[in-house]
């Protein structure tokens, strides 16, 4: 059937998404021009991202049967598409400093920003693998983009073969449940399930081979043994997409598909995560205290976090939801500024993730020595950052639904992260042994160092000031499907 105009309208930002990937592609495929593919990249960005403040944040829409376009996920969809634009102010200097091709990178960040795009409003087990599998085929690429790159193609080859077998499980999962319910609608399986007092074992299956396959792609334990050499062996950029946006895609999809079936009514299901997000947060923050190079230290902080952010989720509330949409905003803030300022301190041969790349950072760049403590504070929960009042935002909704275990669980684990974010910011103010030379000309310099400037000024911003963005968090989830 052909799509009618009020579809085409609806779908209009996976529309923008797609056609600017197609557009890229013809322009390389008359002149290679690495400014025109960025320019292209970041103009659609902000053409959807327009739109959907324009059009999309005061309806809620569906396109059956695949989609349902809600607040909630319009907000996700918004956030994706900034943190992708802000990606590819940050990509471009970088990649211009290197011999490799450059614009295909740019066809790979669209198709698997539509990806997590698809994902976030997603209401069908077809439409979610399609989302899932676009986001996971164009991340194969970018993560071994850099091939001369020393670990490059080992991070590109694990994260291959993890997510290829998530995607089985997953997929096999989904099987078992249409087996079970005769429905791949989310809605569906949540009527077929309601009509049974207790969950068969072919249900009970198929939910845990799911949560396998959603827990691989998020990274938490015990999934999690990719990321750290993923983050590791990944352009600094990549790295950023993969933090942020292709795990709140995730993130978003489990909590609609986790309420709509109403998961928190079977106590097996809530069980599974609370073992996942206590053991999640203290793997991911024990290791980090053993790792010497920064890009590790974030990749085990980032397992902490999932953690953090499933307490949360499991309040199974509008107070909860509310909460995971503001972490997940300060999360992608703090995050990609973290990485963008790797990204700025690296050069041609490897990316700064050292730590004595950073050894007296504070005496020879005092800017990026002050953005990323205000980062690493953030990931830190310290007052006056935006990552402070969201994690006090989780830390209520736990309270309010009486999760009074992870409540304590992310508490210790807060001051247990404190140590190794304090051991970079300590690093940062010894005394420099060599002066270094900036590595990027003037533009590129300006360029990355406003994106990494903005990105603070919001980190501060959210945490100084939070009512604007909870108001705002608050009417376009009163809209949505989740209430």
């Amino acid at each position: 059937m052909l799509m009618n105009k009020l579809e085409f309208i609806n779908l209009l930002p996976g529309i923008l998404l797609a056609g600017a990937s197609v557009l890229v592609m013809l322009v390389i495929a008359f002149k290679r021009n690495h400014k025109l593919a960025y320019m292209i990249s970041g103009f659609s960005l902000l053409g959807v991202f327009y739109y959907l403040l324009a059009y999309a944040a005061t309806k809620t829409f569906s396109v059956e049967p695949l989609f349902i376009v809600d607040g909630f996920g319009t907000f996700n969809t918004i956030l994706i598409v900034i943190s992708t634009l802000a990606i590819v102010m940050l990509s471009y200097p970088y990649f211009e400093q290197r011999e490799e091709r450059k614009e295909e990178y740019y066809i790979l960040l669209l198709l698997a920003t539509l990806g997590a795009a698809m994902l976030v409003i997603s209401k069908h087990f077809v439409s979610l693998f399609l989302g899932l599998e676009i986001l996971s085929v164009a991340l194969y690429s970018m993560i071994a983009y850099l091939r001369k790159r020393e670990r490059s193609d080992e991070a590109g080859i694990k994260y291959l073969i993890l997510a290829a077998f998530s995607s089985a499980f997953l997929l096999f999962g989904m099987a078992l449940v249409y087996s079970e319910t005769g429905s791949m609608d989310f809605s569906g399986i949540a009527e077929t399930i309601k009509s049974k007092e207790s969950l068969s074992l072919i249900l009970l299956a198929g939910f845990g081979l799911m949560i396998v396959g959603v827990g691989f792609k998020l990274g938490v334990v015990p999934f999690h043994m990719w990321t750290p050499d993923v983050y590791e062996g990944a352009p600094a950029p990549v790295t950023a997409f993969i933090a942020t946006v292709s795990k709140g895609g995730m993130i978003a999809l489990l909590v609609r598909f986790f309420t709509q079936v109403d998961g928190y009514h079977y106590p097996t299901l809530v069980l599974i995560f609370v073992v996942i997000a206590i053991t999640s947060m203290f793997v991911g923050n024990l290791l980090a205290l053993r790792q010497n190079n920064v890009k590790r230290i974030l990749a085990y902080s980032s397992i902490a976090h999932l953690g953090y952010i499933l307490v949360a989720f499991l309040a199974g509330n509008e107070s909860g939801v509310e909460a995971i949409s503001f972490y997940l905003t300060a999360y992608f803030i703090t995050s990609i500024g973290a990485f963008g300022i790797i990204t700025i301190l690296s050069d041609t041969d490897r990316d700064a993730e050292r730590m004595e790349d950073y050894q007296g950072l504070f005496w020879r760049r005092p800017f990026m020595a002050a953005a990323l403590t205000a980062m690493l504070l953030s990931l830190a929960g310290i007052p006056l950052t935006a990552g402070f009042v969201g994690k006090f935002y989780l830390l209520a909704s736990g309270v309010s639904t009486g999760l009074w275990l992870l409540v304590v669980a992310l508490a210790v684990n807060s001051v247990i992260g404190l140590y190794y974010y304090i051991k970079i910011i300590a690093v940062m103010f010894e005394q420099p042994k060599v002066e270094e030379a900036d590595k990027l000309n003037p533009t590129m310099y300006v360029v990355s160092v406003s994106t990494v400037s903005i990105l603070t000024l919001l980190l501060v911003w959210f945490g100084i000031q939070p009512q604007a963005m909870i108001v705002w968090i608050k009417s376009l989830l009163a809209g949505s499907i989740m209430n």
